[in-house]
């Protein structure tokens, strides 16, 4: 078998892709495939084309290089823009229509001829009914919605970017209202377009937070201009933020065809930043007309009161005189009865009081007279005791007292002979001397 000729890259190259012009459909093909990359340069994009395993993880089953010629690519892009709402960015699903190409020398690659911007919005649709679904089986779709707002929504913090118009023009807005009412208000910064809205927006919502006792509300607004990529306010990361927030949340993203997920599951939405603004001011306001409307009912019922107790003042004025005659005399009649009561009382106490000191007297006497009976019959038989003790009725019996010194003597001990003694009698005395002493042992 005779040895074929050997072809160098450059000709199998060209085989190919003469064979792809070849057999490929000269209108190409409907592809539907997720972008990750893009790039413009020059006028013209560039893009790589993905399809992921449906299983969810991150495994690559294809993968292909795509162009748009800059002779195309203003017109898909800005059509694209216009029906979407978002330029045409990586991440997104697309349905295009491509012509496979083989550069001998740049290799194989898709070239992009046109775009369906309803297959884009769908698979959008689909992603962001996911988020809201998985929102709802976590139960906290309707948290933020179930806040009650602060009667007061004075203290407002502000997610926005500084130099946004929107930011300029709500704090214009609250500033310059009619009613001449103060807010305070502080700048969270955050990005609110592109790749970084979702880490900037929550770290503005966990500094707003850490001091959430200082704020009655949260407003995120965007700025003003044409509506640009809106991406970032549909991720589930986000979204759970949102929804679980402890602050009422307004959001004024300033797009009036579409709403984002963090509008659907935020407390409030509106459409721009001024009608944020205008929220809080009604809100504001209504407060006010009630606190003056119930300021007015406070004067106007504390006056009719006053009318009311100034006519029954009267009243009563016209009625003192009577009433007060009317009053004496019933007095006059309590102290009349009052002095007859006394009377009687009196003469009752009096009759009472006499007739018990009447029985005590009584008494009184009748035990007087037993105690002077008791008594004289104790001195009688005292005075029997005496007249029997008198010394002289004993002396009258013959017994007579001998004395030394004036001091009776009863015993011999202590008698000397030659001492003098003196005796009495009955009648006189006997004067003596000791000669002899004897004891009666």
């Amino acid at each position: 078998m005779a040895q074929q000729q050997p072809l160098t890259l450059l000709q199998l190259n060209q085989l190919v892709s003469d064979l792809i012009t070849t057999g490929a459909d000269p209108l190409g093909y409907w592809l539907t495939a997720e972008i990750s990359e893009l790039r413009v340069n020059r006028g013209h994009c560039f893009l790589v084309f993905v399809q992921k395993s449906e299983r969810g993880d991150s495994e690559l089953l294809a993968k292909a290089d795509g162009h748009i010629w800059a002779s195309n690519w203003m017109l898909l892009s800005m059509s694209f823009q216009r029906q979407t709402g978002r330029p045409l960015s990586a991440g997104m699903q697309v349905l295009v229509r491509v012509q496979p190409k083989l550069h001998a020398q740049y290799g194989y690659s898709l070239n992009v001829i046109d775009i369906d911007p309803t297959y884009t919005l769908g698979d959008i649709a689909r992603r962001r009914q996911e988020i809201l679904q998985q929102l709802q089986e976590e139960g906290v779709a309707d948290l933020n919605k179930q806040l009650h707002l602060p009667r007061l929504l004075q203290r407002i913090a502000i997610i926005s970017a500084p130099n946004a118009a929107g930011y300029q023009d709500f704090m214009k807005q609250l500033r310059d209202n009619p009613s001449g009412l103060a807010f305070r208000t502080k700048l969270f910064h955050a990005v609110l377009q592109g790749a970084q809205v979702e880490e900037t927006v929550i770290n503005a919502l966990d500094a707003i937070a850490a001091e959430q006792e200082q704020w009655d509300v949260v407003v995120i607004i965007r700025g003003g201009g044409a509506t640009i990529d809106l991406s970032g306010f549909d991720t589930l990361a986000l979204a759970e933020n949102v929804a679980q927030f402890p602050l009422p949340i307004i959001t004024g993203i300033g797009h009036e065809r579409d709403d984002t997920i963090i509008d659907l599951i935020a407390h409030t939405r509106v459409k721009t930043p001024t009608a944020a603004a205008a929220f809080l001011i009604d809100h504001q306001q209504r407060e006010l007309d009630l606190v003056l409307d119930l300021s007015n009912r406070i004067v106007n019922g504390v006056q009719q009161r006053l009318q009311n107790e100034r006519y029954r003042l009267q009243q009563l004025t016209a009625k003192l005189p009577t009433l007060a005659t009317q009053r004496i005399s019933s007095e006059r009649l309590n102290l009349e009865r009052f002095d007859r009561q006394l009377r009687a009382s009196v003469t009752q106490h009096t009759s009472n009081e006499r007739l018990t000191l009447e029985r005590l007297d009584q008494r009184l006497r009748a035990s007087a007279h037993q105690l002077l009976e008791r008594h004289a019959h104790h001195l009688a038989l005292a005075e029997s005791q005496l007249k029997s003790a008198d010394p002289k009725r004993l002396l009258r019996l013959g017994f007579s007292i001998t004395r030394m010194d004036g001091r009776a003597i009863t015993s011999t001990a202590g008698l000397q002979p030659g001492q003098q003694l003196v005796t009495t009698l009955a009648e006189g005395t006997v004067s003596s001397t000791v000669v002899e002493v004897k004891s009666e042992k």
